[in-house]
């Protein structure tokens, strides 16, 4: 049975199908799919707890954002292990992850925002020209513009006007915000 397992194209191929359904959020592919395509020779009670096990390490690895140290720590490790995994599988492993490491990552990232982001901030100082009150003719108006979205998703946009007397307020607040920050940061 080892050496059925131990081909690298086949081995590749299964992690990037595991990654499809895992990370990326297309549509599983299925396990009789993968070992029909993969390995076809392969007995059903044989391949699905080495499916099993390679789905289980990619999730360990991808879970802890493992860095190339860590991950042939973590592989050699594998490989030492009773029922553990083949050098040979060590290796496709590592490759696979230095080649989808990043964009794993982002993936996850997406997947673990609940909310919108900021994507965008535009803003300009202008000078209003109309208003209801000739005492506001003339005076400074910042705007400030916003795109608010999630990746994948249409994007809101947010148009906030502010005076004066409110952007001085603001500055007054990150100013604020700002002192508590260094004052956290810095050691005692």
């Amino acid at each position: 049975m080892a050496g059925e397992l131990e081909g690298a194209k086949p081995l590749s191929g299964l992690l990037g199908g595991l990654a499809q359904a895992a990370f990326y959020g297309q549509p599983p592919v299925t396990e009789e799919l993968l070992r029909s395509q993969l390995y076809p020779d392969l007995p059903p009670e044989d391949f699905a707890p080495f499916l099993a096990k390679m789905r289980s390490l990619l999730q360990s690895i991808a879970s802890a954002d493992m860095d190339f140290n860590q991950l042939e720590a973590f592989l050699t490790a594998q490989t030492k292990k009773q029922g553990g995994i083949t050098t040979d599988q060590a290796a496709v492993i590592s490759k696979f992850w230095k080649h989808h490491k990043m964009k794993i990552r982002e993936s996850l990232i997406n997947q673990s925002r609940w909310d919108n982001t900021l994507k965008a901030m535009n803003w300009r100082v202008d000078l209003k020209s109309q208003s209801r009150h000739l005492d506001q003719i003339n005076t400074p108006v910042a705007i400030v513009e916003l795109e608010l979205g999630k990746n994948g998703q249409e994007s809101e946009f947010l148009c906030l006007e502010f005076d004066e007397a409110k952007v001085s307020q603001i500055l007054k607040k990150l100013s604020e915000v700002e002192e508590s920050i260094i004052a956290l940061t810095q050691p005692a």
